[in-house]
Formats: C-alpha cells, structure tokens, sequence
C-alpha cells in the first residue's frame, strides 16, 4: 500500500485537518509533475493523478461534514490548492472546479438530492458549467432541460454534471423573469451518462483540463428532478454545514480562481528565474543586467502583494463565518476585487517572464505552459470588467446597505 493510499485510509478526523491534506500533498505532487506533459497531450488529466486525489479527499474538502467532506475554511483551502496549480495548472484547475461546482450542490440541494448524489461515498466529482447556456421548462415534479454547455473543465472524469439553465414558461417559449427583471436561472444536476462530450478543446493554454463543450446524449430534453434543482441566485443560505456556506456560489468561485492564480504566479516566477540565472547571451549574463534585476524584484513585489491582499481577504471571511455570521457585502467586494487583481498581476507577470526569457520561452516549456495557462485564465467570465466596476460601486457606497453580491454584481 503507498503512502498516498494509507493516508486516504486513515480516520476521518485526521483526513479533515489541513495538515494531513498538505501531507498527503507532499506525496502526490512527485506524481502530478511525473504526470503533468502526457496530460497535456491528452488534453485531460491522466487517470493516475485523479485516482490520486480523490483517494487522497482533494475534490471534496470543502464540502459539509454532513456529506463527507473536510469542509476546510477558505484560508486553508487556498494554501492547499496553490500548491496543485503550482505543481501543474490544470490540475489545480481541475481540482477547482469540484469545489466551485460541488460545494453549492452539496450546501443548496434538498436531501434526497444529496442521498442520491452521495449513495457511494463523498468522493465524488462533478463537472459542467453553471452559466446559463440551457433552458429549462417546469412541469410536474422538475423540469425538462435542453441545450449546449462550453467549457465542462474536468468532465472527463465526472460523475455529476451541473448546467446553468434560464427558466422558461410551460410551453418553452419565454424566459421568465425575477422580481429585479433578471432573467431566472436554476443550476441542475445530472450523471454523466445523460450528456455527450463533443471533443473540442483545442486551445491555447490549460490543454490539460478537458474543458469540452457537451450536450445532452439525448436529442429528447431530459427531466431533471426539483431535488436536483437550485436558484442560481439562491440567497436562503446553506442547508447544511457551517455559517462558512454563506459565502454561496458567488463564494466559492471567487475563492477557488483566486487559489489557482495564486499558484500559477508562483510558478511562472520561479521557472523564469531558473532560465534567467543560467542565461548567457551576446549582451553578457542576463542575471547581471540591472535593468532585469529591477524588474525582477518589481514583479516579486507586485505577485507578493496580491497574494497578501488576497489571504487577507479571506482571512476575514474565514474569522467573521467560524463565529457563525454571514460574511459582510464589504468582504465580499473585497474578494471578488482580489479575484480580478491577482490576475491582472500575474498576466503581467507572465507577460514579463516570458519576453525576458527571449527564446528560451518559444520552447514547449514550463515557463512556456504557465505562460499559456495564465493567459487562458484571465479569459474568464469571471474576470469581466463589469463585476469590477461592481467592485467599484461597493466601495464608493453606492449600494444598499443590505444588497447581496450575485455571481455577477451586486444586487441593489
């Protein structure tokens, strides 16, 4: 029995604690690395390293104690996820999205939902994109969805697909509207066997988190149960766990994006590093030009800064949600602007290292990788302009005192 698999072994109160997570770590790491080039050319993470860690709790710690999980606190959940993307970017990725996805469905749906997803264990993963790119029509006991999701990061592995869908009327003709005039969207959950994949992940970076486009396996429209169902604007709180779930949707994947870039930055600064210290050319040692030296410590400050600025944040969540109260909408601008900041840095970074590394950085690199993989990153929805502009709104005062931060804006 290796070690990775006699730590999954052990007594769940020793697999909850972040300690024995970073110690399970410590083994699996050697072997994501081993692992990382073939899963760039199959464009999906390899079979061994998602056996890894899922025996290792890695897909489900933070979900509730009710389900199985580790329900890590998000402080402890970034200094675990940094060291994934740091040790390769899609599979900190990958990792991520079970989190984002995952630990909404296990807070927010009833709990035949949770019976039916959870029948053989907690170690489960879940896929798809929440996003609204489906329609949903109610009838008698759910609903009948339809439509053609994109980026499904990690599907390949999933048991359970989660799709944003728009609400329609009965017949499927309108979209229906909440009270603000938004339009209404439900998140459904659905196995794996009730989609099909359509193999179109040829991109410029995370090559290697699968992220296909997928549709129903069906051209009939699938029922989905209500108790498969939640509100994607869900502002009830959490069914089960801690006060911690409150931070909801909009929470958790903030959290997770910014754990990922956090690693991604790292990396990328170290590799440049390492060509940079064994680099001659025409000009002399690149390691001696001041210039460069500069620049360097200029980008060390700016990555150290917003990752500061990023703990910080969910350092105060972490503390506010232990004593059992709802994060504020102030800690809430707060990350989803550290989100957005620590990308726009290590952008620039990447940026940086790679034009430093002259030709070393046209090669099939790590450096080269990172460099892609960031630059994937930022193209995220997430990372709109808009939702700082939000950012923006909140901190100027320009909202109610009682608004709620949506996966998008605020709502008031």
């Amino acid at each position: 029995m290796t070690a990775v698999q006699i730590a999954a072994t052990a007594p769940l109160e020793t697999r909850h604690d972040v300690a024995s997570f970073h110690a399970r770590l410590d083994d699996i790491l050697p072997l994501i690395e081993e692992k990382s080039s073939e899963a760039e050319e199959l464009g999906r993470i390899t079979d061994e390293v998602v056996s890894a860690l899922r025996e290792g709790g890695f897909y489900t710690m933070m979900f509730p104690r009710e389900v199985g999980g580790a329900e890590l606190n998000p402080v402890e959940f970034i200094s675990v996820l940094e060291r994934i993307a740091y040790s390769h970017g899609s599979t900190g990725w990958c990792t991520m999205i079970s989190t984002a996805e995952g630990v909404p469905m296990s807070i927010y749906l009833d709990q035949k939902g949770i019976d039916t997803v959870f029948e053989h264990g907690p170690d489960i993963t879940i896929a798809g994109n929440g996003v609204p790119r489906g329609y949903a029509r109610p009838v008698d006991g759910g609903y009948m969805i339809k439509g053609n999701w994109a980026y499904g990061s990690a599907i390949y592995h999933a048991e359970w697909i989660h799709s944003g869908c728009f609400v329609m009327d009965p017949e499927g003709k309108e979209i229906q509207l909440t009270e603000s005039g938004a339009p209404q969207i439900i998140v459904a959950h659905h196995p794996a066997t009730s989609i099909k994949l359509l193999g179109n992940w040829d991109v410029l970076g995370l090559r290697a988190t699968g992220s296909f486009d997928y549709t129903l396996a069906s051209d009939e429209e699938l029922f989905v149960p209500d108790y498969m169902v939640y509100n994607f604007y869900d502002d009830t709180g959490p069914k089960r766990g801690t006060a911690q779930g409150h931070i909801g949707l909009v929470g958790y994947t903030a959290l997770c994006h910014t754990a990922w870039a956090i690693g991604a930055g790292r990396r990328v600064l170290d590799e440049m590093a390492e060509v940079i210290r064994r680099r001659q050319d025409p000009f002399g040692k690149s390691a001696e030009s001041a210039t460069f030296k500069f620049k360097y410590a200029q980008a060390e400050a700016k990555y150290r800064s917003a990752r500061a600025f990023a703990y910080e944040s969910w350092q105060a969540i972490a503390h506010r949600t232990a004593n059992g109260d709802k994060p504020t909408q102030n800690q809430m601008t707060l990350v989803k602007l550290a989100l957005r900041h620590i990308h726009d840095v290590v952008s620039e970074i990447g940026l940086f290292s790679y034009r430093e590394a002259r030709g070393a950085a046209l090669h099939n690199t790590i450096l080269q990788r990172f460099f892609r993989d960031i630059n994937a990153s930022t193209q995220h929805i997430l990372l709109a302009d808009q939702i700082v502009e939000e950012c923006g709104r909140g901190l100027l005062g320009l909202t109610h005192s009682n608004a709620k931060w949506s996966v998008f804006g605020i709502d008031g």
